[in-house]
């Protein structure tokens, strides 16, 4: 029962009788009989549930239940009063207390309140994952008629029983974010949450507070506590995209998550424990960065207990008209588009082209030709230039053009394709910015 009890109680007796009656009934339970400690052991680790006595040493009860919840609001908290005394059971109840005991109290009557809050945390926190459970996206498919994307499917069928991490790695576009939803629906995290990450798109303290939460005040603006997507996807799958990016300190925390199942929220000093299984992806040469020094070994080690290599589009050729078809199919009817298929001239243009943009870059083509077609079958005039050009340049010696001129058009085709992404557009292409913007004002 991962449900932990912390008993402030100063008569050592009754400390003792919780404690035992507690633990007969598997909760995980620590005492002490001095409010001030008792303040200090919440402040440095997790506790579900606080049973604390009105009168103690150090700090009351009342003031104690005031600390706790500024510095742990998650945190119930049951306070047990002496003589009867409903005015001191009335501020408890005003100022955050759970539930309230008088003394002399019968230990089953305890036990009661204990099971209702910890049946009503349990419910909280399955209403959090149920959230993040029905945003997510459940209706996979997956194109693989190539042997090459088979063997991804086998080695994802192989680990289906598994908790193991994750490394997925290739190109940008090959389809890693489609491939680390497989691995989570086939698992038994299915009906977990699964919530993923880019740690490309954040600054580093941003990124902090994404992944590991904020406490109120960690910084100028927290003014809550926030959860962090860790926290969130307990008993669920992480998906950390483009990982290389993380900075040395947060590749720091972040391997400290993994092994110890536990992490600090920004600004935090108590551990937030969790259940997560990580499944992380690169487009980079991981192991260029590890001899670098720009990314941790150890970290690659931890995350790379199966790393499944998901191969380019232009080394999968026959997944491509499969590939066409569902992207026919999926966005047809969002632009009210009956079209049946491609002309025999339109898929054999497809079939042609390179796909630097890998899948990604498919899918826009096939989606940028529904909106041009007019007929019932996509044809080569609804395809971009750059790729009827790819097919039949070097076919037709009248018509060669400059080498300039093509490749400023397929640079324009690129950029277009990326939604004017002039960074990602000059990664994928192997040249500098400073090139990219000089080829774009050629006229």
């Amino acid at each position: 029962m991962d449900y932990r009890v912390l008993v402030a109680e100063d008569e050592e007796i009754a400390r003792k009788h919780i404690i035992d009656t507690l633990e007969a009934e598997g909760y995980e339970v620590e005492g002490t009989g001095n409010g001030l400690d008792a303040l200090k052991r919440i402040e440095s680790d997790e506790f579900d549930l606080l049973i604390a006595d009105i009168k103690m040493p150090g700090m009351d009860g009342l003031e104690l239940l005031s600390r706790v919840k500024q510095v742990s609001p998650g945190t119930d908290v049951i306070v047990v009063t002496g003589f009867g005394s409903i005015s001191s059971a009335v501020t408890a109840m005003k100022k955050g207390a759970y539930d309230y005991l008088p003394k002399p109290f019968d230990l089953d009557e305890l036990l009661l309140k204990i099971n209702k809050a910890r049946d009503r945390s349990s419910l909280e926190k399955e209403n959090r994952a149920l959230k993040a459970y029905l945003n997510m996206e459940k209706d996979i498919t997956v194109i693989a008629e190539s042997a090459s994307m088979k063997k991804v499917l086998e080695m994802v069928q192989d680990i289906q029983d598994s908790d193991c991490t994750v490394l997925l790695t290739g190109e940008s576009g090959v389809g890693k974010n489609l491939i680390s939803k497989v691995v989570h629906y086939s698992s038994g995290r299915r009906d977990r949450p699964f919530l993923s990450l880019n740690c490309a798109t954040f600054t580093e303290d941003l990124l902090a507070s994404e992944l590991f939460g904020h406490e109120k005040g960690a910084f100028t603006g927290a003014l809550a506590r926030k959860q962090g997507l860790m926290e969130i996807a307990d008993g669920g799958t992480l998906y950390l995209d483009e990982i290389a990016e993380l900075s040395p300190n947060l590749q720091a925390k972040l391997l400290n998550a993994i092994e110890d199942k536990e992490f600090y929220p920004v600004g935090g000093t108590k551990p937030v424990r969790v259940d997560v299984r990580f499944i992380a992806a690169t487009n980079q040469n991981i192991n260029r960065a590890i001899a670098s020094g720009s990314f941790r070994r150890d970290l690659y080690y931890r995350l790379n207990v199966m790393e499944i290599f998901i191969p380019i589009l232009r080394e999968r050729k026959s997944d491509i008209v499969p590939l066409c078809r569902y992207f026919l199919k999926k966005h047809s009817p969002g632009y009210r588009k009956d079209i049946k298929g491609f002309t025999k001239e339109a898929l054999d243009i497809l079939k042609g082209y390179s796909y630097p943009g890998n899948v990604r870059e498919l899918e826009n083509i096939i989606e940028r030709a529904v909106i041009l077609e007019k007929s019932s079958h996509i044809g080569p005039d609804s395809l971009p230039q750059s790729l009827k050009m790819f097919q039949i340049e070097t076919l037709r010696p009248d018509r060669v053009k400059p080498l300039g001129e093509i490749s400023r058009e397929y640079v324009v085709s690129v950029v277009e394709m990326l939604g004017g992404n002039k960074s990602e557009a000059s990664r994928l292409l192997g040249i500098s910015r400073t090139s990219l913007w000089r080829m774009l004002k050629e006229e």
